[in-house]
């Protein structure tokens, strides 16, 4: 049986990181990085690794030829290699967007943004890179300044290799992204939120959406860095709890968005994209209020069908494109 030319790239990607994986004493994440950085660089860039072991390594990295491949075949090959990595270390902040999720957020950004050929875009929590890149790669015909930003220095590199190997142009960031960012206000910003607390309370005292007691909710204060550093007028697309307004901070939520920002619209998504229900996830739109701009007439809200079922998805999208059409002011 015929390898894929993502299997093929996988199979690569998957080997050679196991050796360096042993050869360099490293994880199997950072192995990943390192041969991608390989792979895009041309040549092996590991100097204590023995000649015998450069050239099998390079004998692999021979068997691929990037320019035969499309930017999605590559993200999705990287994307299998980084999920097996994160297996080993069964990190909870390790964790990766499903790509029918970055679909899906492509599909809202490309919507609400049609009339944009220019876009700057922002992830705070960029993580791998993988919502980012799916997102890019679903937009091929827009012209996107990004910029990411993770504190987690490894899963940093790995959104550094993705993007070059992709050949997206892409500014990172590595740091505490509820601290200063030293970025112009964008146009988009796109998120899967953190989720937890903020163990740092006295930049949390900073924000309008701290907690009055004890710790701060980290997805409050990640919605609010975002919205200061989105332009008037721009989107925000947020992957967030289901139970967002039930918590014992939702009336402060609800007061930063009614001086903020407009509510666009909340999806909620099919659990069976989820361990658990408890866990499950919907997609927040959000607008910042800009004079001239008016409210919708009323919230899109809906819940989504199960995405293997082609005819209601395809029903719920006809739905969205409706409601964009009534309700939609910029």
């Amino acid at each position: 049986m015929i390898a894929s030319p993502v299997e093929t790239l996988f199979y690569v990607l998957d080997e050679t990181a196991t050796v360096l994986e042993e050869e360099l004493q490293c994880t199997y994440l950072e192995a990943i990085a390192e041969s991608g950085e390989n792979l895009f660089q041309q040549t092996i860039l590991q100097e204590e690794l023995s000649e015998i072991t450069k050239k099998r390594i390079q004998k692999k990295y021979d068997e691929i030829k990037l320019e035969q491949l499309s930017k999605e075949q590559i993200r999705k090959s990287f994307q299998f290699a980084i999920l097996k990595g994160m297996k080993e270390l069964a990190q909870p902040n390790h964790q990766m967007t499903p790509d029918s999720i970055g679909i899906f957020m492509s599909f809202l950004v490309d919507k609400f943004s049609h009339n944009r050929d220019q876009l700057t875009l922002l992830d705070p929590a960029i993580g791998t890179g993988n919502l980012l890149t799916t997102v890019l790669n679903h937009l091929p015909d827009r012209n996107i300044d990004s910029i990411g930003v993770d504190i987690d220095d490894v899963l940093l590199k790995l959104a550094y290799i993705g993007a070059n190997l992709q050949e997206h142009p892409l500014q990172l960031f590595n740091q505490d992204a509820l601290e200063p960012l030293f970025i112009d206000p964008v146009d988009v910003v796109i998120s899967d939120l953190p989720v937890g607390y903020y163990p740092n309370e006295v930049r949390a005292n900073e924000y309008t959406l701290r907690s009055e007691e004890g710790h701060s909710y980290s997805h409050h204060l990640f919605i609010e860095q975002s919205v200061k550093y989105t332009k008037e007028g721009g989107y925000l697309f947020f992957l967030v709890p289901n139970g967002l307004f039930e918590s014992p901070q939702a009336k402060q939520l609800h007061e930063f968005f009614k001086d903020q920002v407009f509510i666009q619209g909340l999806l909620q998504l099919p659990t069976s994209l989820f361990k658990s229900e408890s866990s499950a996830k919907s997609v927040l739109v959000l607008q910042k209020k800009m004079e001239g701009i008016q409210p919708p007439k009323e919230v899109l809200l809906a819940k989504l069908p199960s995405l293997s079922n082609p005819r209601a998805v395809e029903d719920i999208l006809g739905k969205i494109d409706s409601w964009l059409k009534v309700n939609k002011s910029r």
